[in-house]
Order: C-alpha cells, then structure tokens, then sequence
C-alpha cells in the first residue's frame, strides 16, 4: 500500500493512504543501518510503501520513496547530525514578528538559505500586524524591503484580526506547506485561524524570556478542508544549515548568486580577496549588510549568533 507520513512519534509513524484511511506503521531495524546522517530516518511528508501486518490494523515500511526535497535542523543531542524536520514540501512559511518575540534578520537569513538549498519556496508572514503602531509599521516596511528586494514575498497577517488570511489561503490551495518560526510568534494559532477544525494547541508567550513556550513535540501534516496539507513544525531555536561547502553558501543567497559571476576570482568567498563584485556591491549600497553579514555568520558557523539581530 502506498500513503504519506504525517505524524512521526520516534517509533511510530501515522500513515494516510489516498482514501484517507490512516495506519500506525513502524519500520524494520535495517532503516536505521543504511548510514544516514539523521537522527529520523523517516520524516514527515515522506512517501513510502508499506504492508498490513497479519490479522493487526497495524504495518510495516518497506521502502521510503525518493524526496523531491527536505528541510533539515541540527540535532540538538547529536551535533554531527542532522534531524529532517519535514519533506515534499512544496511552500515553506516562516512565520516572523518584530516583537514579543522578535525575529532576528539572522533567523531569517538561515531559513531562507536553507529553503534556497533544498529547492523549497518561502514565503515570510509577518504576524501580530494588528499591534503595529505608525512606528512599527514603518520599521516593518524597512524590515521588509530587505527581502521583498531580493524577491521573497512577505505577507502581513493577524491571526487574532483575521488580516490577509484568506491571501495566505489562496497560497496554500492544493499544495503541501510546512510552518515554522520561534515558539511564541503565533505558529498555532495562526493555523488554528487557517483551519479551525485542528485545534493546534497553543500556549501564551512566557513573559519571562519572551522566547514563548514549547507545544509542539514532534511534526505533524494536517489535511486541508480546502485542499492540500499542512505541516506544523516544532518551534525551531537551533534552525541552522549543514553540510554545506563554503564555496557554495554564495548560491542560497539570490542577490549574492547575481553577481559572483563578476568576481575575478571563480572561488571568491566575498570576504578579502581583491575585485569581488560582491564587495563592490556591498560598498555601494547595492545589497543588505545584514544579509551581507549573515552570510558571513553562515561561513563561520557561528551557532552563537543564530538570535543576534544585525538590522538597525
């Protein structure tokens, strides 16, 4: 039988077929001997083929269909591994506030690069609009142009005011898309507002660090009554990228990609070296220092800066 993961709970995987039916399946011992650089060796989203086992309502994965894509984080225990968060996904939203609490450029710019290099869309929804003041909404239109500049489209969206959810809506029509950003920023309820039979559970944001409260343990992909599915996410602190080659990260920033062909030197990491366009660029006006400067956090690895914030 053929379905789609969409609830991993370490052991146990909820798979749905194409009628709708769903079946608590687990896998045999040699999935997690084949070497993969991953704490889960099956994700939601995945696409496999498994079998009924006799006489139970119960089955076992044969085989993981080839992902079109992934998104990945590291894994909080294990540092040379990675945990894939979801996958297939067709639109990644990231769901960003500018307060209570603040989404960092820095966050942003991981994100971004990361669904540039797994060949995902995103999308930024800016969340909590109803709470900006003129001041704030002249910050968050500054704050925008950074990636609408670039070509990323932004949304602003209330979840508690129902602004633009019917836009957000239309986006999401028919195909599978995956919602991430930090806990407290309104991931739950906002996919309570998209689809209120869910129920995604939430909690209020913790006053004491203003970072908000994890709720939700594992992923999980909901069907739409409007079509399509939804993944919902962990609330990501650790969101990085891996295993990339650091003559590679320049291509998962667009604006960066545009003009590397400019530089003198094919291997130009964009930092030191004489006659880069990117530099050049930089030194104009033409591109963002705070994407500038996220890149530059992206070749250094610097897990210590993921919440340092470089717009002003």
């Amino acid at each position: 039988m053929n379905g789609i993961v969409t609830k991993s709970t370490g052991s146990w995987y909820s798979v749905r077929t194409e009628s709708g039916e769903i079946h608590q399946c687990r896998i045999p011992g040699k999935f997690r001997m084949k070497g993969i650089k991953s704490t889960n060796p099956i994700a939601v989203g995945d696409e496999v083929v498994f079998e009924l086992e006799p006489k139970k309502d119960t089955g076992v994965v044969k085989e993981i269909k080839e992902r079109r894509n992934f998104i990945v984080r590291k894994s909080v225990n294990l540092s040379k591994q990675t945990h894939i968060i979801a996958s297939n996904i067709d639109i990644a939203f990231l769901v960003v506030t500018l307060h209570n609490p603040e989404t960092t450029t820095t966050f942003i710019d991981r994100f971004l690069a990361t669904a540039e290099a797994y060949s995902i869309k995103a999308i930024l929804l800016f969340n909590k609009v109803d709470t900006h003041d003129e001041e704030m909404v002249e910050y968050r239109e500054a704050f925008q142009y950074i990636y609408t500049s670039i070509g990323y489209e932004c949304i602003n969206v209330s979840a508690k005011e129902k602004i633009n959810l019917d836009k957000v809506k239309e986006v999401m029509q028919n195909k599978v898309t995956l919602f991430a950003g930090h806990s407290g920023v309104g991931k739950s309820t906002l996919v309570n507002a998209l689809e209120p039979t869910l129920n995604i559970k939430t909690k209020e944001i913790s006053e004491q660090h203003q970072q908000g409260q994890h709720t939700t343990t594992f992923a999980e992909m909901h069907p739409l009554s409007f079509g399509g599915y939804i993944i919902d996410t962990p609330g990501i602190r650790g969101f990085g990228v891996v295993d990339f080659n650091k003559y590679e990260v320049t291509d998962y920033f667009p604006e960066l990609f545009e003009l590397k062909s400019g530089c003198k030197f094919n291997n130009c990491t964009h930092i030191d070296e004489p006659k880069c366009a990117v530099k050049a660029a930089l030194e104009q006006g033409l591109i963002s220092e705070t994407r500038y400067e996220s890149y530059l956090q992206l070749l250094k690895e610097e897990e210590e800066h993921y919440r340092q914030d470089t717009f002003k």
